[in-house]
Order: C-alpha cells, then structure tokens, then sequence
C-alpha cells in the first residue's frame, strides 16, 4: 500500500538528510560519530511520526544501531535500565496497583465532590483530586483508568443535564495531563529530561526539586484549565442549580465499599502511601534515595502479610515497553551529546548570548506546545526536543534546566485531537455515556494551547527563578 504523501515527503527528506551526512565535508564540524548519531536521531524521529510501529521498538532499534557502529558502547546502552529514575517509575507503578485494588479512589470521590452543590465547586473539587492522584498512580494513562469509574457515578449522576456530563468528559482528561508535571513520577517524560539533563549538563533534579517548580504550575494551570472547561462547554443556563451527588452513586461504580469504617487493608495501604510520599518530599532531611524508598513501599504492599496486591499482579500493571523506550531513548540522548551532533545540529539556529532570554523560551513553549501534532508519544517529544533545547540552551545562555522544564511542561499540552493523548481517546468514547465531540476538542485547544503556553513561559520567567531555578545560566568566576 503507497504511503500517503505527507509521509512519502517526510521520508524522503529523511533519507536526504542522511544521505548528505554521508557525503565527505557535507558536514563541517561534526564527526563520524556524530553524523551516525544525527542519522538515526532523524531516522528515528520520522519513524515515530510517520510509521505505526511501536515506538519502543523504534527507540530500541535505534539504540541498537549507535551500538552497532560504535558510537556508544553496549554498557552504555544496558545501564540505561539500571538508571534509577527507571526502577523508582517500576516500583511506582507496583505502589499504584496496590492502591487500586484496595478501592481508596472511590472514598476519596466521596469525601471530595459529596461535599459539591454548585457546578463549579464540582469541578474545582474534582479538578484537586485529580491533581492529588499525581502522588499515588504514575503516568497519566493509569490515572485516567483509575478515574473513570468516578466519571461513572458522575456522569450517572447528572444524566438528565447532559451539557454537564459533556463538560466532565472534557475535565477529566484535561486534568490529568495538565496536571502531571506535578510530580516526577507524573510521565515517563520527566524522568527521560531528568536523564538527558544529567548526562549533557551533570544536573540532578531530585523529586523533591522538581516538586517545588512542578506542583505550583500543576495547581494553577488545572484550576484555569477546569474552569475554561467549564465556560466553553456549558452555557450560563447549564451551569444554574444545585448538585448533589451521593455514596450511593458513586458505589453503583465501585466494586468496594465508599463509606463505612476503612478495612484493615485500605489502613494499611494509606498508611503506607502517606509514608511513601512523605519520605519522597523529606529527601533533603534523610538523604535516602526516591527510588528506594519505591522499592521499599513496593515490597511492603506486595508482602504476604502487609500488602493488598500479590507481588506478580503488582509487576503486570508495570508498563515494560514505556521502560524500554526511556531506556533506549536516554541512550540515544548520550550519543547526540557525547558525538557533539546535539551541539553541531543548535550551531545552525541563529542563537548567542545576546538572544535575550525570553525570546529564547518562548521559541522553546511555542515549539513544544505544538510538538503533539506530530508526535503524539508525549515521551517520544521529550526525547526529541529535550537534547536539543539544552544544547541550544547552553549557547543562548539560559540555564539548560529552565528550558528542560519549560519544553516538558508545555509538551504536556496535547488536546487538539481524540488521538493526541491516552486520557483524551479513553475520555472521547465511553459507552452508554454522553461525551464530546471532536469540535468541542478543538474549540477547547483554540483557548487552552495559548493559555498554557503563556502560563509555562510565566513561570519560567518570573516564578522559577523564586524557587531557585534562574532563567540565566550561571557562569563560573
């Protein structure tokens, strides 16, 4: 079957662009090493694009090729599966299973929205839970699983106001991605720009670090998503009356108890997760590592006697090909530093000291906002983007670490269309329930993708460098 032509454009630019790496002096500058290392970088990155191939595949291929021609070592490749962030994101993924098989979720919807009477607190109140379970279950795919039984009883709830059912379907999963910088653990593709940052810059962003710069945006950009949610989808007629939503509804889509004295294993496992995060956020005080304190939350949960889910059934929620493209894909990351083909490839963006800083980032917001229409893997744009923006990053003399964060937090942003995102597909086609349509995507994503570019380059700007992030990189005397 002949590829569309977009694609065969695509693919042929490709193969252009590494057929003119080939060529002897076509590259001034960059060496042997480094013209691999753009080639597959290119050929990767269309792959991604154009293809249907998985993309762990495609990440795991191309690892395997810089491997093959020498330009990183099989160590190198290999001990990107023993980096750190990959067994805290393992062990997370264990926590979280024990956690939903206990039912916690269905308390916590009734302590939070029981409380709601006006349409707008019912948002606000969801729209905090959601953020809060940026704690508890890794990856906004499990997250939105883990909440759509509460749509449910939602949804259920308020079927004669459909609008309103609608506005939710439109809520959830907005949430759920907005609000994933949160945490360290929020995506996959924090950890790969945590692991690009620490092998082109020797910069390590703790949990508790990317914490402090990560919840505060996580807090505003949900509530001013929620609430632009709430004012595109509904009329001022929708949004009159009372709300009340009751425990009987929400445990009509529960298959535990919502009310009544905790079970000895839901104790167990909120004490257990309170205790996990809590030593997360004290890192500085106990200097004891986030990815061991996982391991040590995730035995305990899957333990004979303590834990609420058998240890095989923790390991089956674990998403193994995500690792294996983080894996491969940090190993692409070093081959483009290491090679000097990041540092060749920004040599050719018109940039200096002189760039002020601003105009930098907002190129970076801008193009990373905009990045999901072409790579709707949110971890395939961090690895494409993030090496690159550190490179450039260091040449316009913005601090690599701002401009990482400032691409990964707008590379958060994929609303326009149902495929652009895991959440936004799961959302757009539930059965027997009212949900919205691709216009009322994209009406929301004409407002939504400017407001979120603006409140990343905010941040960036000015209340970063309060948290100790400087928009400046620091030189040394």
């Amino acid at each position: 079957m002949p590829l569309p032509l977009r694609q065969t454009v695509g693919l042929c630019a490709v193969l252009g662009l590494c057929a003119l790496l080939a060529v002897p002096g076509a590259a001034p500058g960059l060496s042997v090493d480094g013209r691999l290392s753009l080639a597959v970088f290119a050929l990767a990155t269309a792959a991604w694009i154009a293809t249907p191939v998985d993309d762990a595949y495609i990440a795991l291929g191309a690892g395997l090729a810089l491997t093959v021609t020498g330009v990183i070592s099989s160590e190198t490749l290999f001990a990107t599966l023993g980096d750190e962030t990959v067994w805290l994101l393992i062990c997370a993924f264990v926590l979280a299973a024990a956690v939903t098989r206990t039912g916690l979720a269905g308390r916590a919807a009734v302590f939070l929205v029981g409380g709601a009477r006006t349409v707008r607190q019912l948002v606000h109140l969801t729209t905090a839970g959601l953020v809060v379970t940026a704690f508890a279950v890794p990856a906004t795919s499990g997250r939105a699983a883990l909440a759509l039984p509460v749509f449910l009883a939602l949804a259920a709830a308020l079927r004669e106001r459909g609008r309103l059912v609608v506005m939710l379907a439109l809520l959830f999963p907005t949430v759920i991605l907005l609000s994933a910088v949160a945490t360290l653990i929020g995506a996959g593709a924090h950890l790969i720009t945590v692991g690009v940052l620490w092998e082109q810059t020797g910069e390590q962003l703790s949990f508790v670090q990317w914490l402090v710069v990560g919840m505060p945006l996580a807090v505003v950009s949900s509530h001013l998503a929620a609430e632009l949610v709430l004012l595109t989808t509904t009329r001022r007629a929708d949004r009159k009356g009372p709300v009340t939503i009751t425990a009987a509804q929400i445990q009509e889509h529960s298959e535990t108890a919502v009310e009544g004295p905790f079970t000895p294993a839901e104790s167990r496992c909120l004490l257990l997760l309170a205790t996990v995060v809590l030593l997360w956020c004290s890192e500085p005080l106990h200097g004891v590592s986030p990815a061991v304190v996982a391991l040590i939350g995730a035995l305990v949960a899957t333990s004979p006697a303590l834990g609420t889910v058998r240890f095989k059934d923790g390991l089956r929620t674990v998403p193994w090909p995500l690792l294996l493209f983080m894996a491969a894909t940090m190993a692409m990351g070093v081959a483009l530093s290491d090679s000097g083909a990041a540092d060749w490839l920004v040599g050719w963006i018109p940039l200096g000291a002189s760039t002020p800083p601003w105009v930098f980032l907002t190129g970076v917001v801008v193009v990373s906002t905009a990045a999901h229409l072409a790579l709707q893997s949110r971890s395939a744009r961090s690895s494409v983007l993030v090496p690159l923006v550190v490179a450039a990053a260091v040449g316009a003399g913005v601090n690599p670490v701002t401009a990482a964060l400032a691409s990964t937090a707008a590379a958060g942003f994929c609303h326009t269309l149902p495929s652009s995102a895991k959440p936004v597909a799961l959302f757009a086609d539930v059965p027997g329930t009212p949900t919205y349509t691709p216009r009322d995507l994209l009406r929301l994503s004409a407002f939504l993708a400017p407001l979120t570019a603006a409140l990343v380059l905010v941040f960036a700007l000015a209340v970063w460098p309060l948290l100790g992030v400087p928009v400046l990189l620091e030189t040394q005397p």
